[in-house]
Formats: structure tokens, sequence, C-alpha cells
């Protein structure tokens, strides 16, 4: 959709995506292909090799310079994606992120899974309640901040008010989960097709491989897992199918907690996306605020 909402603003898209950061992971995160970024230009994906980290103070950081860039085009940014939290930098900022301790990180990655949950159960209930219990990687790093701090991993502030309008208009699209779920999984079905499992394997000889956060990433965790021989092919695509759900569910509820002022715009299963496009400037020009903020916006 915003391929087609670009064009009718002057946009560039910034994307909002914590994976597709990573150059090569390309298919299981459907980055936008070389014709799309044809067609609008595209701003934070490649940045960086699979193997290495990456975080949210990074991406705001480079978030900042390719907006002001957009801007001093008289272009109007489009932050496009679905990482809650790179929207919750981009609109409230950033705090600095709890300490870590290499030390305590170290024995908490040796120490298997399930004595791991239940710590976490007993000591910061609440985050075990939310959190992706089957990725030691958010285990650990929740921990080592309970241990090293003392206290429950930091809470966003929930129902937190609008930003001010220069931080932008935020609109999320909602589905009915139904046609929700069947897109999902045609999306799915069509990375597998298309070559997921070759792009794994091609990314695992690379120098550096996947690094700790790519091997996380949804597809690319579970096609791991496949090719360790844990789970045959037809398995491994319905649990990525699975996972997937899960996913979109939780960042629906996500979205709407951390931002109760944002506008939704419904989409009917059969509407093109043009059609959503034209009604998202009919939604923004309504708003007078939406207007100063992105003065370009033309049909």
């Amino acid at each position: 959709m915003a391929l087609h909402f670009a064009p009718l603003v002057r946009g560039e898209i910034v994307s909002v995506d914590s994976m597709q950061v990573f150059r090569g992971l390309d298919l299981g995160t459907a980055k936008p292909t070389a014709a799309d970024r044809a067609l609008v230009p595209h701003h934070l994906l490649d940045l960086v090799s699979p193997g290495d980290a990456f975080d949210v103070a990074q991406w705001l950081e480079q978030a900042r310079s390719a907006v002001e860039g957009i801007q001093r085009r008289d272009a109007c940014p489009i932050l496009c994606g679905g990482t809650g939290l790179y929207f919750s930098a981009w609109l409230r900022g950033l705090d600095a992120p709890a300490p870590g301790d290499v030390r305590v990180r170290t024995e908490l990655e040796a120490t298997p899974l399930p004595r791991l949950l239940e710590e976490l159960q007993r000591t910061d209930p609440v985050t075990y309640a939310r959190i992706d219990r089957a990725n030691p990687r958010r285990v650990v790093r929740a921990l080592e901040i309970v241990r090293v701090t003392g206290a429950p991993v930091r809470r966003e502030v929930v129902a937190m008010g609008p930003p001010a309008p220069e931080r932008g208009r935020l609109v999320t699209l909602h589905r009915e989960p139904a046609d929700l779920r069947r897109r999902l999984d045609q999306r799915v079905d069509h990375m597998f097709e298309a070559g997921l499992v070759a792009e794994v394997r091609g990314l695992l000889a690379q120098p550096g491989g996947l690094g700790r956060t790519a091997s996380q990433a949804i597809g690319y965790r579970q096609v791991l897992e496949h090719l360790r021989g844990e789970r045959g092919l037809e398995a491994t695509v319905a649990e990525v199918k699975s996972r997937t759900w899960q996913y979109a569910r939780r960042q629906g509820t996500w979205f709407r907690n951390q931002f109760p002022w944002a506008d939704v715009l419904e989409v009917p299963e059969r509407e093109s996306p043009e059609v959503t496009a034209t009604r998202l400037i009919t939604l923004l020009r309504t708003d007078s605020a939406s207007k100063e903020a992105c003065a370009s916006t033309r049909t």
C-alpha cells in the first residue's frame, strides 16, 4: 500500500523493520524488491551484515538522518513497517537502555532454557507472561536486566498521549482476522516457493553466517532448525505459519495498547492497495495537523 501511497504525496519510504536492516535477509522479511525500490526511494534497508548486531538506538540515528534528507528534498517521509519498538522510539524518544553485564549474560546463556523460564516467572511474572518464551535471546536479556538492576524489565507507558505534530501522524491498517491469516499463510507459502531454504543456506555459507539477532527472525529460525534435522520441510512451513500468526496477533495488541490515539484504517478483504492509498489520503486531509506535518501532500 505504501508503494501506491508514496507517489500521491511525493513520498519516500523509511523502513521500520528490525530484520530488513540485514543484508541478504530478503525473502523471509518480505523486503522490497529491486523493482519496488525503482518505483519509490527506500531507506534503512540492507544496513548491516547478517552476522552483525543491530539495535533500536542505531535504527533511530539512521532514521533521523534519512528523514532530514527527505525533508531537505521537499519530499514526504513515510515510515512504514511493523517493529513497534522502533515506532515508539521515533515518536517518544529513546530511554537509556538497561545496563548489560557480560559475566551475567554468559552465565545465563549457559543455563538451560527451562531453568531460565522458572527464574523469570519467579522474578518478573509480568514479563514472563508477555515474552516469547521460545526465544532464548529475549529470555536471557530479560533476566540479565533483572539480575543487574534488581528490578523487573522497564515497561513502556501505556496510553501515552499523541506526539507533537512534527513527529508525524500514526495510522495503523486493520484487516479482519480470517482475511489476515489467509494472507499471512499465502505469504509464507510464497517465501518457501521462492527459495527461503536456499536463502538461509547461502547466508550460513557467508563469512560470519547468521548472527544472534538475525537467526531469531521468524522464518529463519525455523529453517535453521529444519536444516539441523529437527523437523521436516512440511512441518517447518506449518510452524512458520503458526509463529507468524501468533506474532501478528501480539503485534496488533501491542499497537492498540501503546498507541490508542492512532488512526485505524479498516482494509476490506478485496480492496486493492491503490484504493486503500487514496482512502488514506482522504483520512489525512481531514486533519489540519496532518497537512502541516506533511505539507507536500498532493494528488
